[in-house]
């Protein structure tokens, strides 16, 4: 990598800053942030970062990290008025490290792409403590050459990194993924539930499944940490973003045809929870449900 390549990290929130973090102390490359939140750029300084406007971030950045919390911000960022389509300089590359529908993914890429900008979406899977340890998942869609150019730098932050395919793959993956993991906490809620009320506690059932074949890592972090204990941090995952991102599931299923029932009855608790008032809470907190709470 070479140490002349500027990147800009735009969205330093709680994975983007330990993304940005890592990039700067791991590439050797140049790195511009922009952020509404001063707090983490103040941080990010001290690791050699400089905040700046985004419109100086555009003027400089040969490649731009996006993530942000939805692809609707996302589009609004690239698309919108003043946004990066219009800023930005032919032959830069914009990274969507975002969860974004396939629609928003295609229709940002084709902007960008009609302007001579290069992109790939990258969503991160994993944890925000895999965030901070530079441990991230990344199913990237992108042409070829465009994922050997970001490659390295995307393994600052991810020891897995898989070329899905082309634009949009990655996002495929990292739907598909989220929704097969809250299909499995909604299991895990119910069980709970149910085990309950038949007179086994939760933190008794859990460690004994996790002993048989529905041993998962949806049992042993989001079943024995959060839904055992009844321990539902803020500013963790949230309900609210598990329900994005299962709605982003639900409409690629109906797009290519299949009656997705699971992910239309998880979308449904999802949105229960959130109509109880958890929205903002971690996302296991949907075993609120079945709790009557």
């Amino acid at each position: 990598m070479s140490k002349k390549t500027t990147i800009g990290c735009i969205g330093v929130g709680v994975m983007g800053e330990p993304i940005c973090r890592h990039i700067a102390t791991k590439s050797g490359a140049r790195v511009l942030a922009f952020d509404h939140d001063a707090a983490p750029l103040g941080r990010l300084a001290a690791h050699g970062v400089e905040a700046v406007p985004i419109e100086a971030l555009a003027a400089q950045a040969e490649i731009v990290f996006l993530s942000l919390p939805s692809g609707e911000v996302v589009r609004e960022v690239v698309t919108g008025a003043g946004g990066l389509a219009e800023r930005l300089a032919p032959g830069t590359t914009v990274v969507d490290l975002s969860t974004s529908s396939v629609d928003v993914t295609l229709a940002t890429a084709a902007a960008l792409q009609a302007r001579g900008i290069r992109f790939a979406d990258a969503p991160v899977m994993r944890t925000r403590a895999a965030a901070e340890a530079g441990s991230l998942a990344v199913p990237v869609g992108a042409e070829a050459e465009v994922f050997r150019l970001i490659e390295p730098y995307v393994r600052t932050f991810a020891t897995d990194v898989t070329h899905a395919g082309g634009t949009s793959a990655g996002q495929v993956v990292k739907i598909l993924n989220n929704m097969v993991l809250y299909e499995t906490v909604l299991a895990l809620a119910e069980a709970a539930a149910i085990g309950r009320r038949a007179g086994v506690e939760p933190a008794v059932l859990f460690a004994a499944l996790s002993t048989g074949s529905a041993d998962s890592f949806a049992l042993r972090n989001h079943g024995m940490k959060a839904i055992a204990p009844q321990q539902f941090p803020e500013k963790a995952f949230p309900v609210t973003y598990a329900r994005k991102d299962i709605s982003y599931a639900v409409a690629l299923a109906e797009q290519v045809g299949v009656d997705a029932s699971g992910a239309r009855n998880l979308l449904q608790t999802l949105q229960m929870a959130i109509d109880a008032g958890h929205g903002e809470k971690y996302a296991p907190a949907i075993s609120l449900v079945f709790e009557g709470r």
